[in-house]
């Protein structure tokens, strides 16, 4: 069953870089914190990876597959659900620090914000995969995964790592222990390996509607790191000479040359 098998192979996919945000809390087992320099230019890092990844990978791969109007439609589908979705769900600040005592209705109204900044880099990864065993690409457990949704993989899992370090801080700060701040770093990220399958299985089906998956894919990335990872990158380096700008410049052009032969593929 070919599509079991390539479902279970993003799955896969979503879910490494899930478990990639529990790295993010593994140092409070051997550290009491982490510089905020060393956090900057992480984020940095993976913000330039990211938007190297959407403008040069899923951006270019929308143009091949469609016109500019199908990407530049998905692209602002993409920005929209995710603005909507912030708006509807973040009146109500959920507090990492309130992980700890929250009963099921919070715990529910937690995954639902916790979707809205999580699902869009699952869809990126589920449509990075759409050419799966179509194309050349590097052969991986007996699959042909193409090269941008091995970038797209290797990148969202790289911005994890920071993401589950500034989760695990407040939660560490309350002297929640270790095996939980990474068992909260991952939850954060679950809902990656649904949006990975769930958008692969829509553009595996739909194939018109690649452009536009290609395009919500990239603007919601886009968004993303506009708006929330370089701000939090800003925001830690605050302490910072020059407010970490430094390190995060330093961080964003390294993730852009890491990416560079995204360019030739």
């Amino acid at each position: 069953m070919p599509l079991l098998e390539n479902l279970a192979l993003v799955f896969l996919a979503g879910l490494v870089t899930a478990l990639a945000t529990g790295i993010g809390a593994l140092p409070f087992l051997l550290f009491d914190s982490i510089s905020d320099r060393k956090n900057v230019v992480l984020w940095g890092l993976a913000s330039g990876i990211m938007l190297s990844a959407s403008v040069f990978g899923l951006a270019d791969e929308g143009l091949a597959e469609g016109t500019p109007l199908e990407l530049a439609a998905g692209m602002l589908v993409g920005v929209l659900l995710v603005v909507i979705a912030r708006d509807v769900l973040l009146d109500v600040d959920i507090d990492p620090r309130e992980y700890e005592e929250a009963d099921f209705k919070k715990l529910v109204l937690t995954l639902g914000v916790l979707t809205v900044h999580s699902f869009p880099e699952g869809v990126a990864i589920g449509v990075s995969f759409a050419d799966l065993g179509l194309e050349d690409g590097v052969t991986i457990l007996g699959f042909t995964i193409p090269l941008l949704a091995v970038f797209m993989t290797v990148a969202i899992s790289i911005h994890n790592v920071p993401e589950g370090t500034a989760i695990s801080i407040p939660l560490r700060s309350m002297g929640v222990p270790n095996w939980k701040l990474v068992w909260w770093a991952v939850f954060s990220s679950l809902p990656q390996p649904i949006g990975a399958v769930l958008a692969f299985a829509f553009v595996r089906v739909a194939r018109e509607a690649l452009a536009f998956g290609f395009g919500f894919a990239a603007g919601a990335m886009i968004y993303l790191v506009l708006t929330e990872f370089i701000p939090e990158a800003l925001s830690i380096g605050g302490a910072l000479p020059n407010g970490g700008r430094p390190e995060l410049v330093g961080g964003l052009v390294l993730g852009v040359l890491l990416m560079v032969p995204l360019v030739f593929i």
